[in-house]
């Protein structure tokens, strides 16, 4: 038996254990779901202008026609890192980090299931991207390959393509932990009385997307590990004069590739689910639709993935297969558009900045459905594959898309996260800037596929030159309104305009009102809500 503790000295053991550590030390080992998540996001929004700044490049590039800036080498470079950098260190650790702050705080949780693991998922992104970065600055360059990094060209390139394949692995490690997490955190640690089909949909879209997460990201793993050991140990898989093939990587890149789409969307689906109802003041539409809608995407997106194959020459019982499949996607797609434009119908809307980028989101990102409908078509695409019009398409989709909705989440959530109200006129500036930035770069190119112009080159013909000068006109208004959100994030974070315990007046979700969760140091949190 333990001698009693004295009463003072009691007291002050338990300060001491409850004093929360500061500075470097709260950041670097911190298991607070919010802290992790508020590393993520701002991990992300450095990604996100890093790999900005390298389209900025490749636009500056094809101002006009003829070689201005960069070299070929040094703008295939470009296209590789922007596309990985953008997808695994922008898009996904973003969504990785509304994740950390809302699944606990919309089921009712004190934190996430693992939170020592959540701590460890973040701190492997960074010096993956590190890795990625750095590839730039090593003999011969980043890879020139695309962020596909498709044999047979991967196989012959320099350390670079050794540095993105290990920032790959750390990658997915990353994720799968992550996921790992989430699945359990959502399965197990809901308050009581919420079951599966009472959650809020953005929890429902995170865990559909965990379970996609972890049985496509070692797919990707046993693809990079292949042309590791084709480059340095002697096998053949991807080479065809050892009796490998070329085509079999593209099979198990685009097995994980396709999937690794909706990753990034459905959190997207889930955010637009909670923004829409608050701001049209009424119910989501179809909440059990939804659910069955999503999980009907997440399954049919993993008999898709050879609608990016029509031109490598699989039986046309193949190319017909992969066509209807990929169409039948747009059916669980298109009753989600339905419902959110049923969310709006006859409600008491208002169009604050969240609002406003959702209903973006909707009306671009159904421009990108649809031309992903026409590229479904096997004859279509096979003009069109390989040209601007695919670029056009997957912009669409990924950026008034998924970012899109990450705005309007981060304007949505900013006064729960920070306790402070963001500037709502610049807010709007920031939306207006960005969808007529967006529009100007990225429609024209839709014209430059259909005329053919192929993606992926440093110079072209000079009859695409008029669509490509408004095509960079436009990506620069766009990456520069940019600055206008960043500046919004940190003087939102720096004010003194204290937000309302709901700042949506009306918009009476569940997010806002809710179960508590323990606040951390530095958030304030809603007061709970009588019923």
């Amino acid at each position: 038996m333990s001698a009693a503790v004295p009463a003072h000295d009691s007291a002050h053991h338990d300060d001491h254990a409850h004093a929360h550590p500061t500075g470097l030390t709260r950041w670097l080992f911190t298991t607070n779901h919010k802290d992790i998540g508020t590393l993520y996001l701002f991990f992300a929004l450095a990604m996100f202008f890093l790999g900005g700044s390298m389209a900025l490049a490749m636009r500056a590039e094809l101002f006009q026609p003829g070689l201005q800036y960069l070299n070929p080498e040094f703008f295939n470079s470009l296209t590789t890192v922007h596309g990985l950098v953008m997808v695994f260190g922008a898009i996904m650790p973003a969504w990785v980090g509304f994740a950390n702050w809302l699944i606990p705080m919309q089921i009712g949780a004190a934190d996430m299931a693992f939170p020592r693991m959540n701590n460890w998922s973040f701190w492997l992104v960074v010096p993956a991207a590190i890795l990625l970065v750095a590839s730039f600055f090593v003999p011969g360059g980043a890879a020139a390959s695309g962020w596909t990094l498709y044999p047979p060209l991967i196989i012959q390139q320099g350390i670079s393509i050794d540095m993105t394949i290990l920032a790959v692995h750390i990658l997915g490690a990353s994720s799968i932990m992550g996921s790992i997490n989430i699945i359990t955190t959502i399965l197990n640690l809901r308050a009581p009385g919420m079951t599966l089909m009472k959650m809020p949909l953005f929890v429902w879209t995170w865990l559909i997307t965990a379970y996609l997460l972890i049985a496509v990201m070692p797919v990707l793993a046993g693809a990079v590990t292949m042309l590791l050991t084709d480059r340095h140990f002697g096998t053949s898989f991807f080479n065809a004069a050892g009796g490998g093939d070329p085509t079999m990587f593209m099979h198990i890149f685009w097995f994980f590739g396709h999937p690794e789409v909706y990753i990034m969307i459905l959190p997207a689906f889930g955010v637009v689910s909670a923004i829409i109802p608050a701001f049209a003041r009424k119910p989501l539409f179809g909440y059990a639709s939804m659910v069955y809608a999503t999980a009907s995407i997440a399954l049919l997106s993993f008999i898709v993935w050879g609608h990016h194959m029509f031109t490598v020459g699989m039986p046309a019982a193949g190319n017909l297969f992969f066509m209807y499949a990929t169409m039948l996607i747009a059916v669980p797609t298109g009753v989600k558009i339905f419902n959110w434009i049923a969310t709006m119908w006859q409600g008491s809307m208002t169009f604050e900045t969240p609002m406003l980028f959702s209903i973006g989101f909707l009306c671009l990102f159904t421009i990108g459905g649809f031309s992903g409908l026409v590229l479904a078509v096997v004859p279509v695409d096979i003009t069109l594959h390989n040209t601007y019009y695919v670029v056009a398409h997957f912009h669409y989709v990924l950026v008034s898309g998924a970012l899109f909705a990450l705005f309007a989440g981060a304007y949505f959530w900013l006064p729960k996260f920070t306790g402070n109200m963001y500037n709502e006129s610049l807010g709007k500036l920031h939306f207006w800037l960005s969808v007529i930035g967006f529009n100007i770069a990225f429609f024209p190119q839709h014209f430059l596929g259909l005329a053919g112009m192929p993606r992926r080159i440093p110079d072209y013909a000079l009859q695409f030159a008029e669509w490509n000068m408004w095509s960079s006109i436009g990506a620069f208004v766009f990456g520069f309104s940019q600055l206008l959100f960043l500046y919004n994030v940190i003087e939102c974070i720096r004010s003194n305009r204290k937000a309302a315990d709901n700042p949506w007046e009306g918009a009476d979700t569940l997010e806002w009102t809710h179960l508590p969760s323990p606040a951390p140091y530095h958030t304030f949190e809603t007061a709970p809500v009588v019923k």
